[in-house]
């Protein structure tokens, strides 16, 4: 499977973005799906996942209820709303699919990454 993402952008603390990630190909629900992100000279660390049906998800405690994971297999693409962003928010935001019903915080559990978008919050 092959991923797009797209969404990001610069945005003042407080407000709030919608990336998202499209997938090719037709086997989008038997993936189970996260969102990684990446700081300038940081490790690329885990922001939320979600299963393939969509009806677990699971966040980084650095996110939690600020930011909602959700997928639309019939368009092929899963979303992160990010609500309330901090200027520690600031990355690039990566999506990854892996073959399994549940989605995993290790980056290395993924087999397909898409290519990031950066997102900027001002203080």
């Amino acid at each position: 499977v092959q991923l797009q993402a797209s969404g990001g952008g610069l945005v003042q603390a407080g407000g709030s973005l919608r990336p998202s990630c499209a997938a090719s190909g037709r086997t989008f629900s038997s993936y189970s799906l996260g969102w990684f992100r990446q700081a300038p000279g940081k490790e690329r660390e885990f922001v939320a996942g979600i299963s393939r049906s969509g009806a677990s998800t699971y966040y980084a405690d650095s996110v939690k209820g600020r930011f909602t994971i959700s997928r639309d297999n019939a368009r092929n693409t899963v979303y992160l709303q990010m609500n309330d962003l901090k200027p520690e928010d600031t990355a690039v935001y990566y999506c990854a699919a892996r073959s399994t019903t549940f989605y995993t915080t290790n980056k290395g559990g993924y087999d397909y990454w898409g290519q990031g978008t950066l997102v900027t919050v001002s203080s």
